[in-house]
């Protein structure tokens, strides 16, 4: 045993519990590795810039080395220096200068201050990465921290548990969401905190959200390339810290904040949905740097390729791929995932990259590894799953490929509600889109909740943005405009971003309504991104990734009242949604009617779909007549042209429409229209009339 202190006794332990784990009088360490051949537990003072003991762990079972120090307490700063062959063309990248993060570290301390030491190689070598470097990373490393397993007082309220066929989804960013806002106190600006302050939730509440999904919220570092040029990692989405949440969200109250922020949500009823990364690490390709995976047991942890196995599988884009074929990565994630629910409290998962997670050697697997795996837990198969169903793998697009009991992001859906809107011939899969893409979910049992509908989400254009550039603005970005997509769907009608022409202005803000109204009408689940409530824009910048800065923050002062009204609009949309469940189907068989018709008010033949995009759907529900203040016979028009349309009303003898809702006038409600007789549908506008009871 090496030791700078002597006063540590490190005695077998045990390795059931992967990570540091404490007991009441000691604790116990246990990590994995199967080609390692030593590890040193390296023990740091408070301030985490001096190591002051070095341990080897002294047991190794099941691949797992570990052993136990009694009377280390909570609080313990800590990480590991793993040793064993340094043979890259063979995958294996072992070198003891480095210091290493504990992948079960439920707390990590500092930043990555990046420095040539973080590199097992010689950056200067022409050999690169089969080169050797010795210099310690230690100085410039994170360093974890032993916490203390329980003891929040969780109000003892039951969790939200919101059906699925309920819910409503509002994505947002800790910081983004928090950092203009004057409802919350300076200090808790960009905070867990502050998103879990009573202005945050009582703000979300009105709108009459169910679950909030929070972007990345675990450990993740700024890219080194991105520090260079002044900018930051701002989504988050480069974890190097599974269990751990990242402390630039800290407030006051430390890592306790983040489960202050879920009791308050849950104290309003109020789901609280993380999205993760679970596809690929910090770490980067052959060339990138040891932080921790790639110097505990590179093989293991990460795809490589098989005749090469220097090199990664780059199926995500960013230089690895997580390998969760390995059962002990797997169950890295699986118990990653289990401690975010049993002891941080949250309520689901936005899986970023999803289809990575379904790989296996062959190829996507629905009934892979990590899917069984989800399925067969009784504590995760609980949770609200939700994949982002594409990578950039071979057969990487598996919109509709999850298995049942998952939800997906379906970007069929905000394709194709775009370029409806845009006025595209697009009428078949529109009418897809908005019964809840039955064509991509009605299969093995799932429902239409499964599609995840959205017109905007961090990455892509703001609603604001999506009717006011027909191009993206990224120049801040510093990368000359050649990062982002270009496929936005997108139309400014006259005028690229803002403008003091009325009539441009006019349009814009009734094609918002149009999109708000389109998403909460259709079946599936809606989700809002924060601030399309009320307009806010990123000036045109489609890939705010790097932008911690007023691009990316949602502002709420000195909003114009039209932002204000649109505000208004949303929450009507979202209470028409609760209080309709004919809007918000559960089943596929629920008995519901559809009727497609045409402006001539007749039925759509398969000929009139090709001919025009100007559509009524009719829906009726028997099992919701006689039911006070629910709607059981509906008809909505929609017209994304720009002229006016006079729309024919069916006649079906079934008495007076009532007009509920038109997205040229919010406020005008209540009028009756019969049949038979033309309704002007005015360009780019949608309205709702229900039937009058008979």
């Amino acid at each position: 045993m090496n030791t700078k202190d002597n006063s540590y006794t490190v005695l077998s332990g045990s390795w059931e519990q992967l990570g540091a784990n404490f007991d009441g009088e000691g604790t116990n360490f246990a990590l994995f590795s199967a080609h390692a051949e030593r590890v040193e537990l390296c023990i740091f003072d408070s301030s985490g810039k001096h190591e002051v003991a070095r341990l080897d762990l002294p047991e190794y079972t099941h691949e797992v080395w570990h052993g136990y120090v009694p009377g280390l307490k909570p609080g313990t700063l800590y990480g590991y220096r793993v040793h064993g062959p340094f043979d890259p063309e063979n995958g294996h990248r072992f070198n003891p200068n480095k210091l290493l993060v504990d992948p079960y570290a439920k707390e990590l301390m500092g930043d990555v201050e990046w420095n040539e030491a973080h590199f097992a190689y010689d950056l200067l070598h022409e050999d690169k990465d089969l080169t050797f470097d010795e210099r310690d990373s230690a100085p410039y490393t994170p360093k974890c921290r032993v916490v203390e397993p329980n003891g929040f007082d969780w109000h003892l309220a039951d969790r939200p548990n919101v059906p699925w066929s309920q819910a409503i989804v509002y994505e947002t960013h800790v910081k983004g969401f928090t950092q203009l806002n004057p409802a919350i106190p300076q200090e808790l600006r960009g905070t867990f905190e502050g998103m879990g302050h009573k202005a945050s939730v009582d703000y979300i509440k009105s709108l009459g959200i169910t679950s909030v999904e929070l972007m990345p919220v675990h450990y993740f570092p700024d890219d080194q390339h991105l520090l260079e040029k002044g900018l930051h990692n701002f989504w988050g989405y480069n974890t190097l810290g599974f269990f751990a949440p990242t402390p630039r969200y800290y407030g006051p109250r430390g890592y306790e904040g983040f489960r202050e922020m879920v009791r308050n949500f849950h104290d309003a009823g109020i789901e609280v949905i993380l999205d993760v990364v679970y596809n690929h690490t910090a770490e980067g390709n052959e060339l990138g740097p040891t932080l921790s995976f790639k110097g505990i047991d590179n093989f293991s942890y990460y795809r490589t390729l098989p005749d090469q196995h220097r090199y990664y599988i780059n199926d995500t884009g960013t230089g690895n791929t997580v390998n969760t074929s390995h059962p002990r990565v797997l169950q890295m994630v699986m118990d990653s995932l289990r401690y975010w629910v049993q002891h941080m409290q949250v309520d689901g998962f936005r899986f970023d990259l999803g289809t990575i997670l379904g790989r296996e050697p062959e190829g996507f697997d629905q009934r892979g590894g990590f899917f069984d795996a989800i399925t067969q837990c009784p504590i995760l198969s609980r949770t609200k799953l939700i994949g982002e169903p594409w990578d950039i793998g071979p057969g990487g697009y598996q919109v509709g490929g999850f298995p049942p009991g998952w939800a997906e992001w379906n970007d069929k859906y905000r394709d194709t509600i775009r370029e409806y809107w845009k006025g595209d011939n697009v009428a078949t899969d529109f009418a897809a889109r908005l019964l809840g893409s039955g064509d991509i979910y009605d299969w093995r049992g799932r429902r239409p909740w499964a599609s995840v509908n959205f017109v905007a989400a961090h990455d892509g254009f703001t609603l604001n943005d999506l009717v006011s550039y027909n191009d993206k603005h990224n120049e801040a970005n510093g990368e000359d405009n050649n990062d982002g997509h270009n496929h936005n769907r997108s139309y400014n009608y006259g005028e690229e971003g803002p403008t003091e022409d009325e009539d441009i202005n006019a349009v814009r803000e009734r094609q918002k309504r149009n999109f708000l109204a389109t998403l909460f009408l259709s079946h599936g689940t809606p989700m809002l991104l924060a601030g399309d409530e009320f307009g806010r824009s990123q000036m045109g910048n489609n890939n705010g990734y790097c932008q911690d800065s007023e691009i990316s923050w949602v502002q709420w002062e000195d909003l114009p009242e039209s932002n204000e009204a649109l505000r208004d609009f949303t929450k009507h949309m979202i209470e028409l949604r609760k209080k309709q469940p004919i809007f918000r189907r559960e089943s596929w068989r629920d008995g519901m009617v559809v009727r497609w018709f045409n402006a001539g008010g007749g039925e759509q033949l398969p000929e009139h779909w090709q001919e025009g995009t100007t559509l009524g759907l009719n829906l009726k529900r028997a099992d919701l007549k006689g039911q006070e203040g629910v709607w059981a016979n509906v008809l909505v028009l929609f017209n994304p042209f720009e002229g006016t349309v006079p729309f024919h009303i069916p006649v079906m003898k079934e008495g007076k429409w009532i007009l509920e809702l038109t997205t040229v006038d919010p406020s005008s409600r209540g009028i009756e229209v019969e049949e038979g007789e033309d309704l002007e549908l005015v360009g780019r506008s949608l309205v709702v009339l229900r039937r009058e009871i008979d």
